[in-house]
C-alpha cells in the first residue's frame, strides 16, 4: 500500500478540515428516518473470509457483505465502480441528489440513504442494518472508529500510516476491493488508470519536463501547491515538473502562500489555476494575475468547471479518470498557444 506520506502531504489535512466543514455544512445530518428502506443489490464477491489491514488493526470479513455503508470520502463511488451498491452513503462533495457526480458512469438501481459526513448519525446508520462500513478516506481518528464500531459490524478505516483524508486512490481501491471480495476488479481498475496516465504522457511528449505552477485562489489569498499534493502528483504523472521557483518556497505544508505583489512566482511553462470557493473570474479579472507572463502568453488553464474540480477533489480512481479526459486536452491546447 502507498501509505508513507511526506510531511508536505500531511498539511493537506489542515486544508481539508476547513473545506470539509464548508462542503458538509448542509449534510452533517442525514435523511429523516434512516430505516431499512431499500433492497440491497446482491454482492457476488469471492475469496471470503478476507482480512483487511487498517490503522486500527486487522479487520476480518467472514462473507460477502450485502448491506454496505460507504462513509469515507469517495468510498461510495469506488464501491459502485466495483459493482456493489451501498445502502447508505456520505455526500462529501455536496453533489446533491444521490451523491454521485457526472464522472461516475454507474448509477444506483436502489438510491441509498444519505448519511452525515463529519458526524454520521449512529441511530440512522444502525437502521440500515449494515454488514460492512467503509470509512477508508476519513479523519482516521480513534473516536470516530470507536463510535462506528459500536454497531458490531466490520469497519474498514484508513490504512496504517495514512493521514486524515489523505488515503491515496490506490490504497482506497485496494482496501475496498479486498473488503468486498472484488480484488480482481479493483486490480483491473488500478491498471486501467495507470495505463491511462501512461498513454496520456506518451501522446503528449511536450508535457515531459515542462514546468507547471499549480495555483489556487481562495476568498482570502493566492497560493501554490508543492510536491506531495495530489494536484501536483497528477500533473507529474503526466510528465510535468513542479515549478522550481515555487518548490523552493516549500516548507512543511502542502502549499505556499503567494502575496498579491509576488504573483510573478506563478509564472512557468504552464500555469494551472484552481479557484476554491470563489468564482473563476474573481481570479482571472485580477490585473496582477493577468500580468503573469504565462497568463499573458495564453499558457494557462483555469479549472472553472465545477464538475472537473469536483472530479479532481473526489481523488478516486473514477474521478481521476474523468479529470484526465477533461484536462489533458486543455493542457495541450494551452501549451500549443
Amino acid at each position: 500500500m502507498r501509505t508513507a506520506l511526506s510531511p508536505v502531504r500531511r498539511g493537506l489535512a489542515v486544508l481539508l478540515a476547513g473545506v470539509l466543514v464548508a462542503l458538509a455544512g448542509c449534510s452533517t445530518g442525514g435523511d429523516e428516518g434512516g430505516e431499512d428502506t431499500g433492497q440491497a443489490q446482491t454482492n457476488t464477491g469471492t475469496g471470503f473470509p478476507v482480512t483487511v489491514d487498517t490503522k486500527f488493526g486487522d479487520v476480518t470479513i467472514e462473507k460477502a457483505p450485502q448491506r454496505v455503508v460507504a462513509l469515507g470520502w469517495s468510498d461510495a463511488e469506488v464501491a459502485l465502480a466495483l459493482g456493489v451498491e451501498p445502502v447508505g452513503v456520505s455526500d462529501w462533495l455536496a453533489v446533491g441528489g444521490d451523491g454521485l457526480g457526472p464522472w461516475v458512469e454507474q448509477r444506483y438501481t436502489n438510491p441509498p440513504a444519505q448519511l452525515g459526513t463529519m458526524e454520521p448519525n449512529l441511530e440512522q446508520l444502525a437502521g440500515l442494518n449494515p454488514d460492512l462500513i467503509l470509512d477508508t478516506r476519513a479523519s482516521g481518528d480513534r473516536e470516530r472508529y470507536d463510535r462506528l464500531s459500536q454497531l458490531g459490524v466490520p469497519v474498514v478505516s484508513v490504512p496504517e500510516g495514512a493521514d486524515a483524508y489523505l488515503t491515496s486512490w490506490q490504497d482506497q481501491l485496494d482496501l475496498i476491493g479486498k473488503a468486498l471480495g472484488k480484488q480482481d476488479e479493483a486490480r483491473q481498475l488500478h491498471d486501467d488508470l495507470e495505463a491511462k496516465f501512461t498513454r496520456a504522457a506518451q501522446d503528449h511528449p511536450e508535457f515531459k519536463d515542462t514546468t507547471v505552477a499549480v495555483a489556487a485562489r481562495t476568498a482570502e489569498s493566492w497560493g501554490a501547491y508543492v510536491n506531495g499534493d495530489g494536484r501536483v502528483e497528477f500533473l507529474e504523472q503526466l510528465g510535468f515538473v513542479n515549478s522550481p521557483t515555487v518548490q523552493e518556497l516549500a516548507g512543511d505544508d502542502f502549499w505556499v502562500p503567494i502575496s498579491n505583489e509576488r504573483l510573478d512566482l506563478l509564472d512557468a511553462d504552464l500555469t494551472v489555476l484552481f479557484p476554491i470557493g470563489v468564482e473563476a473570474d474573481q481570479a482571472t479579472r485580477d490585473p496582477l494575475y493577468r500580468n503573469i507572463p504565462s497568463v499573458k502568453d495564453g499558457r494557462s488553464v483555469v479549472l472553472s468547471d465545477p464538475t472537473v474540480s469536483q472530479a479532481f477533489s473526489s481523488a478516486s480512481v473514477v474521478g481521476l479518470s474523468y479529470a484526465l479526459d477533461k484536462t489533458v486536452p486543455m493542457f495541450a491546447d494551452a501549451l500549443a498557444g
